[in-house]
């Protein structure tokens, strides 16, 4: 069967060798006779997929099993909002707001004590990152945000906060470009962009961190000690999701890892830029500084609403999917996560050509 061409914000495209091997999966897990989504949680082979998963998470990233621990639960990036603040506010933490996704995580935190609001770009419109932060010093965590989804802009190198713990979301840039992950105490990631479907996050904690700070009088399931302890098994986890997750990080190492997987993601992002670049007039690029343009997710505007529909129509009648920006801002977006081909986003960049000449 044919695939179209997935520029989907989230969930998005997955490698087609992983879809394969999901969906014999489905109807025979590890040739044992049932599906992965009837087998028990606790059966040896579905603890060989979390175990797996865990030690490829963590070669790829670079870190040693024995200072961080890789736990897989469901709630999505959302629940993590709430979860860092409950496991680690103490007194107060620095977050930078640049987005939609850091807006939220900083209404939840703001529940829980104290939250700084160290720098912003709200004022124009998250169309740039802040520059020259000033953090608190003596918080009990930074949170930043990656990449954000929704206005195309990313953070290309980590941020140095002193010797305060640094807290990331990930979700939708993760493994998808190179970081010093040691910098990080705690990194969480929506599956749904560069790792897997929807149903499940990734998190990566520094144990002695969690053993220290983490508070103690909270729910179980509350806690990511328990889902450390509990080798994420300590209730049902979402196990088809997860199964994914892993299969897609043997695709990443296979790729030639993360090394590799930036390389790509840097050429086609250049690709969609380059023709933004080229006709700024009619190609309208949302992110106000080049060095802050998302590899991931590439934004941009047209003349006229019109255009704009009209673009949309002729990309989906080609077979090019998920190009309407979101409903918050508009225009188009084109998210071009780990797997999605390189040929997708010829095709695009060709397209935007054409049509840059039909309409111009």
């Amino acid at each position: 069967m044919p695939r179209a061409h997935n520029f989907f914000a989230g969930p998005a495209v997955l490698p087609v060798s992983v879809l394969e091997e999901t969906r014999d999966a489905v109807m025979d897990f590890s040739n044992i006779g049932v599906s992965i989504m009837e087998i028990s949680h606790r059966d040896k082979a579905f603890e060989k997929v979390v175990q797996e998963a865990q030690a490829d998470a963590l070669s790829i990233m670079g870190l040693s099993a024995d200072e961080y621990a890789v736990i897989f639960i469901g709630g999505g990036a959302s629940l993590q909002f709430a979860m860092v603040p409950m496991n680690f506010l103490q007194k107060k933490a620095d977050y930078v707001n640049t987005g939609e996704w850091a807006s939220k995580a900083i209404k939840e935190a703001k529940l829980l004590g104290e939250v700084v609001e160290v720098a912003s770009s709200k004022s124009t419109n998250f169309n740039q990152l802040p520059k020259n932060i000033k953090y608190s010093g003596d918080a009990d965590y930074v949170h930043i945000t990656t990449n954000n989804t929704i206005f195309g802009t990313e953070w290309k190198t980590d941020p140095d906060v002193g010797n305060v713990p640094l807290i990331a979301d990930m979700s939708s840039d993760m493994l998808g470009i190179r970081r010093d992950f040691k910098k990080y105490s705690l990194i969480y990631a929506g599956a749904q962009k560069n790792l897997g479907p929807s149903g499940v996050v990734m998190i990566v904690i520094k144990k002695a961190w969690m053993e220290a700070k983490a508070k103690q009088n909270l729910s179980s399931m509350l806690k990511y000690k328990t889902h450390v302890d509990g080798n994420s098994l300590y209730n049902t986890p979402p196990v088809l999701p997860i199964f994914v997750v892993g299969r897609t990080l043997k695709w990443i190492i296979k790729e030639g890892g993360l090394d590799a997987i930036q390389a790509r993601n840097q050429k086609k992002a250049k690709l969609i830029y380059d023709v933004i670049d080229a006709h700024p007039e009619f190609y309208r690029g949302a992110v106000a500084n080049k060095e802050d343009r998302s590899l991931m997710n590439i934004t941009w505007t047209l003349p006229k609403p019109e255009l704009e529909e009209k673009f949309v129509t002729e990309a989906k009648a080609k077979k090019m999917l998920g190009l309407k920006g979101h409903r918050s801002v508009g225009g188009m977006r084109a998210s071009v996560y780990n797997a999605c081909p390189m040929e997708s986003v010829e095709l695009l960049a060709k397209f935007m050509e054409e049509f840059y000449k039909t309409n111009k």
